[in-house]
């Protein structure tokens, strides 16, 4: 649950205006800035953002601290420390390996930043990930083959988006596009952000923005029920292609010698 509400309030009266004078900072209604403070609605991310930006705040602390006369803001440092993550950890608190079923996939959008959301995720451990931060999330689609649509992608967390590396494959959560298993094809870009690429060239490339991006996860592992297949014997006809590709080639080397 966020603390848009409270925070809202608290922040206008700090600064000594009324509902009127925010509403006309704001260039929104009077009556908006009622049902924010009192919870009946919540900003649009636009709007959102701007009140963040007006009082100085990442829309992390806006969302998500309880601000008031005993809050200090969060040091100002790298953009990528200012994201909040949420995790759980078992008895012998070790973080566990949190599960986003597609089924889930939607709601995380909205709840990947909630303890109580993350709590109530499946989770598990895997004795190769003791160190570092994972969540798994299952994917579909075969914009990724030959990995099989319904694969679980084991991800680390990134925290710093400069140390993503193209070439690569992460799992990235945005506004728009949910939860998707890519290649990156450039590092992260300030004005633009991302360019994910399809393994599958059937589908295009395309940017995710900046702003759009909420999480992203580097792809460690992945766990299929689909088996491989077994290969196949090779028939005469894939002989005769392969002996004809070996003396096409024993002939171009013999000609570049003479």
């Amino acid at each position: 649950m966020s603390n848009i509400a409270s925070n809202l309030k608290y922040l206008r009266k700090n600064k000594g205006l009324t509902q009127q004078q925010f509403a006309d900072v704001m260039d929104i209604k009077r009556a908006s800035v009622g049902a924010y403070e009192e919870d009946r609605a919540e900003p649009k991310y636009e709007l959102l953002k701007k009140i963040a930006d007006y009082y100085a705040l990442s829309m992390d602390e806006l969302a998500n601290d309880v601000i008031d006369e005993k809050w200090k803001p969060t040091p100002k440092g790298n953009a990528s420390n200012l994201r909040v993550l949420s995790i759980t950890v078992d008895q012998s608190d070790r973080e566990n390996i949190e599960l986003v079923p597609i089924k889930a996939s939607a709601g995380y959008l909205n709840g990947y930043a909630d303890p109580e959301y993350v709590k109530e995720l499946p989770k598990f451990n895997l004795p190769m990930f003791n160190q570092g931060t994972y969540r798994a999330f299952e994917i579909k689609g075969d914009s990724m083959l030959p990995l099989p649509s319904g694969s679980v992608i084991i991800g680390e967390y990134v925290e710093n988006w400069n140390d993503i590396k193209p070439g690569q494959t992460y799992v990235v959560i945005s506004k728009d596009e949910g939860v998707v298993y890519k290649r990156i094809a450039f590092k992260y870009k300030e004005d633009k952000g991302l360019k994910l690429v399809s393994d599958n060239k059937v589908y295009e490339s395309y940017w995710v923005g900046p702003a759009d991006i909420l999480e992203i996860w580097k792809a460690k592992a992945f766990i299929s029920t689909e088996l491989p297949e077994p290969v196949a014997e090779p028939t005469m006809e894939t002989l005769t292609s392969m002996m004809a590709q070996m003396q096409k080639t024993i002939n171009s080397v013999v000609d570049t010698k003479k």
